[in-house]
């Protein structure tokens, strides 16, 4: 997978989102950080393939987005990104916030279904 570039300026936006993650995202982010879940190595506001994605587990190839109501009704940005990642063999899986707010154990166990030990 030939490797895009991240413009400066996308890299300063993902260090900025790294310091204001959702109520959502920072509980999400405490069950994947340090390889807390089944050892999955997960990286927060990621850059790939010049967009920066909300969680990514490189290893699996495997991308983790939380989304708020901005996401309600999909958008050609966002169909454009899924499609990119796509293209280049990532998985993508999508949570609302409410459901990492109320049921993170089973939002845990999606991901870890989908990552699954042969995945690779």
């Amino acid at each position: 997978m030939p490797h895009t570039p991240l413009p400066p300026r996308n890299r300063a936006n993902a260090k900025s989102m790294r310091k204001a993650m959702t109520d959502a995202e920072l509980k999400l982010w405490n069950e994947l950080r340090a390889h807390r879940l089944m050892g999955l190595g997960f990286r927060r506001q990621f850059p790939i393939a010049g967009y920066i994605v909300d969680f990514a587990c490189p290893e699996k190839k495997l991308v983790v987005e939380v989304d708020g109501s901005q996401h309600g009704d999909a958008n050609a940005g966002d169909e454009a990104r899924t499609k990119r990642l796509e293209q280049d063999g990532w998985t993508i899986l999508r949570f609302w916030n409410d459901d990492v707010i109320r049921d993170i154990d089973n939002v845990c166990q999606h991901i870890i279904i989908v990552a699954g030990p042969d995945r690779r």
